[in-house]
């Protein structure tokens, strides 16, 4: 039994010879390997290139190997962060199965999208153990997509993944399955066969403040919190009046003080970032915040967010430690584009945080998302329980393979 990578890079200015010398760097990696022995290639890559002369690069190379992946707002190897770049990873096993399938169209209905998704997985695997998801990051609900895969999968299947982007542009936004670019839906694997997987999930923003109740919203639009306007939450801590969050976007406000939800089945903080003011202080946030709800002003800062990275890769290392693994071969990163701004130029002592847990000879792809889908400070994931999935913000997942 085993799962073994490699991953390439590329940031040649020719859309086509960037993805096949990210593709013939990730293949050559592997040269121990036969083409059969590659079950998945995942792509992610900057919107600076034309998307589809970019995946026929790909497929050049990869040919008719499954493949997954989306564009970014930023990409992630083992070498650290990048930006303007392919990155692909070929992954080599005898044991895990990846089966791919395509949802609806999210901007029609994102449950429906979710629910066609999961039961085009069910339909193509029949021991599916864990779901990996890629929406498109700007075109609706994501909390609605995952609970669209919940309702097929159970609540409590671990479903992980990261919402497309766009290099921070907020325009459009793709997904590709294998040879394929699409835009506005929902693509995923369901992982099935023999292995160890760990699943790792923090933030590392804090509560500050008393908590308040949202008493009016309506999905991703917070009208009141304890009756009273919004938008005050962030008056009354910085002084500002709503004008001014109008005038000057309360998202560059947010990626330090975003908004925390208590969730029942964990101690750990669902953020959700505020992204606009409205003419009523209205907050229209990236997510959907339920009314009812408990929520605080949080407050992060560069030190807590590379220690959380730091502990969710601890915490992905001791999962497949508990099943008898020894180590990480391969791992996946979905990280909140959010926390790369709050970083700045030291996003690459996050990445390094998470290497230096993981070990040498793990092999790291994944990329800066809008948005993260992942089981919130549950435990024992790769048994089953505890493991309700939630659409995240500022967070970061690590989803590790290990031997």
């Amino acid at each position: 039994m085993f799962i073994q990578s490699s991953v390439g890079r590329s940031q040649e200015v020719d859309a086509f010879s960037a993805g096949q010398e990210a593709a013939r760097q990730a293949m050559g990696g592997l040269k121990d390997k036969t083409p059969a022995d590659i079950k998945l290639i995942l792509v992610f890559s900057s919107v600076v290139f034309d998307q589809n002369k970019m995946l026929s690069g790909v497929r050049s190379i990869t040919e008719n190997i499954p493949l997954l992946g989306c564009s970014s707002a930023g990409e992630i190897t083992t070498a650290g962060p990048s930006k303007k770049s392919v990155v692909v990873m070929a992954i080599a096993t005898d044991s895990v199965t990846f089966n791919l399938a395509m949802g609806g169209n999210i901007k029609e209905d994102a449950l429906a999208a979710g629910r066609t998704l999961a039961e085009g997985l069910k339909a193509v695997s029949s021991d599916g153990k864990l779901a990996i998801m890629l929406p498109d990051g700007l075109a609706g609900n994501g909390a609605d997509i995952v609970r669209g895969l919940q309702q097929v999968l159970g609540e409590n299947f671990p479903i992980v993944g990261g919402a497309a982007g766009d290099d921070f542009l907020f325009k459009e936004t793709y997904e590709y399955y294998n040879d394929q670019v699409l835009t506005g839906v929902v693509i995923g694997a369901m992982l099935g066969g023999e292995m160890k997987i760990g699943i790792g999930v923090r933030h590392g923003w804090q509560p500050i403040g008393p908590p308040r109740k949202v008493t009016k919203s309506k999905g991703a639009v917070l009208y009141e919190l304890d009756g009273k306007p919004a938008v005050q939450v962030y008056e009354e801590y910085f002084g500002k009046k709503a004008e001014e969050l109008k005038s000057e976007p309360l998202a560059r406000l947010a990626i330090t003080y975003p908004l925390g939800l208590r969730i029942a089945h964990s101690d750990e903080y669902l953020i959700r970032d505020p992204i606009t003011v409205g003419e009523s202080g209205e907050l229209t946030c990236a997510a959907e915040v339920p009314e009812g709800a408990e929520i605080n002003l949080m407050m992060g800062s560069r030190e807590n967010a590379i220690d959380a990275a730091r502990q969710a890769a601890e915490r992905c290392l001791e999962e497949i430690k508990e099943q008898g693994g020894n180590q990480v071969t391969t791992a996946i990163v979905f990280n909140c584009i959010a926390r790369s701004k709050v970083l700045g130029r030291d996003a690459q002592k996050e990445i390094d945080a998470i290497k230096k847990v993981l070990g040498e000879s793990a092999q790291l792809v994944g990329f800066y998302t809008y948005g993260e889908q992942a089981p919130i400070g549950a435990k024992n994931c790769s048994c089953g329980r505890s493991c309700k999935s939630e659409f995240c913000n500022e967070t970061v997942v690590i989803l590790g393979f290990g031997e």
